[in-house]
């Protein structure tokens, strides 16, 4: 089967990760994979996804992002001839903005078998009319990340699993799932080097992993901190990652007295993730928005406990009271609380360490893997029931044109009457 992957960037954001995951499970499960990437990239992802066995189309060669309908022309000049020379059986998109008008510019292309995933909640969106439409008419499947996701866009859930009976414009959730190449540290890091040195044995390590911006709550950081060192004034916080709150978070740490205990090692690989894990205790995840949170599986495949806010997919992957603890969102005090709570009971705190490493194995590449060939082998069967089977007989060139473009054969297209109105709502959304 060919599959056409569509996403907006490829940066090393969570989403970039987990599209990753999802083109090595196809590109083992034998089908050619093309991923399509629309605005801004890096050429180590782009990297990655080739070593994975796709090929990368990078349609804007400096990574601007195009908007309006420029952006819309843009888009339909690069799909129309990836299409046409492609000519994929499927076209998998990862919906972020601007989610919708590849979906409509696919269908509109003859593409019939259509599927979406959301890699987030649906509070960030203002309207979901948009994408209710999409859902009835012209995506086949829709995928969401955890159930909680899943009900936010469309009021009910179901889990996949191999048993699950798919009917067409099904919208179901696969949960994220580690990277194929990521490998914990099972033997425990020699603490020689960096903030080890100063460490005892006994003193706790409280970490973050994560873009340093707003949506991830890492204003939050530095004044927690600051506040569980008040109780208990040797732990130590390291911070891996870069963004725009840095400067501010360092500004923090300088105000509340706590520079000196916290490390910032600035952006790292993934494949240098493990070891700093490695040298945590406790992960904090105080999003005030996150449709899964990749960061709480890596942590606990490395045997770290997770403090995370009550939001999106969180409460989900991170079960509280067995595997970590939970706080309100955007609650200093709170967060504190719970963090203090594991210090003071080191019983709870290593039983949880004890528990993490069996129970994230739900989240393992090779159960994702399995889930996603299962989906596209039904998707495929799904449309052959609907009287469309051929491998390529979705599409036709048009004749008339200039140049070489693709319809769809039939002429009942949902999208057409409503193709205005549709990019009108498409622009805003």
């Amino acid at each position: 089967m060919k599959v056409l992957v569509c996403i907006p960037c490829l940066l090393t954001g969570g989403t970039e990760i987990q599209t990753l995951n999802l083109v090595r499970a196809l590109v083992e499960g034998g089908h050619e994979v093309v991923t399509a990437c629309y605005f801004e990239h890096s050429e180590y992802m782009i990297g990655q996804y080739r070593v994975a066995g796709s090929k990368v189309v990078s349609f804007s060669e400096n990574g601007q992002r195009i908007g309006g309908v420029k952006g819309i022309l843009f888009l339909w000049r690069h799909l129309r001839k990836l299409v046409n020379e492609f000519r994929p059986d499927v076209a998998h998109v990862q919906y972020m903005a601007p989610g919708a008008q590849p979906i409509i510019i696919l269908k509109l292309l003859g593409v019939k078998k259509i599927l979406a995933t959301t890699h987030t909640a649906a509070d960030i969106y203002p309207n979901l009319k948009l994408i209710h439409f999409l859902q009835k008419h012209c995506v086949d499947v829709w995928t969401c990340i955890t159930e909680r996701a899943e009900v936010s866009f469309f009021g009910s859930s179901k889990l996949y699993d191999k048993d699950t009976v798919l009917k067409k414009h099904e919208h179901v959730t696969i949960y994220n799932a580690l990277s194929k190449n990521y490998k914990s540290t099972s033997q425990q890091v020699n603490k020689s080097t960096s903030v080890a040195e100063v460490e005892s044995e006994r003193t706790i390590v409280i970490g973050v992993v994560s873009r340093l911006v707003e949506i991830k709550g890492m204003d939050l950081v530095v004044p927690t901190f600051a506040k569980v060192r008040e109780m208990h004034h040797d732990v130590r916080l390291i911070v891996v990652g870069d963004g725009l709150l840095k400067e501010m978070m360092m500004e923090q740490s300088r105000e509340l007295g706590c520079e000196e205990a916290i490390e910032w090692t600035g952006r790292l690989a993934q494949e240098e993730l493990p070891e700093w894990y490695q040298r945590m205790d406790i992960v904090l995840m105080p999003s005030r928005s996150e449709g899964f949170g990749l960061t709480a599986i890596e942590a606990m495949d490395n045997g770290c406990v997770v403090v995370a806010s009550n939001v999106g997919g969180l409460p989900e992957v991170v079960r509280d009271g067995e595997v970590g603890l939970l706080h309100r969102s955007e609650d200093i005090d709170d967060m504190a609380e719970k963090i203090c709570r594991l210090i003071d009971n080191p019983k709870m705190l290593d039983d949880m360490k004890g528990r993490v490493k069996e129970y994230v194995g739900r989240f393992s590449y090779e159960r994702y893997k399995e889930l996603i060939l299962d989906l596209y082998s039904k998707v495929y069967h799904l449309w052959d029931e609907h009287g469309n089977h051929g491998k390529h007989g979705n599409l036709k060139e048009n004749k008339c044109s200039r140049s070489p473009t693709l319809t769809a054969v039939t002429t009942e297209n949902p999208c057409k009457p409503y193709v205005f109105q549709i990019f009108s709502l498409a622009t805003s959304a």
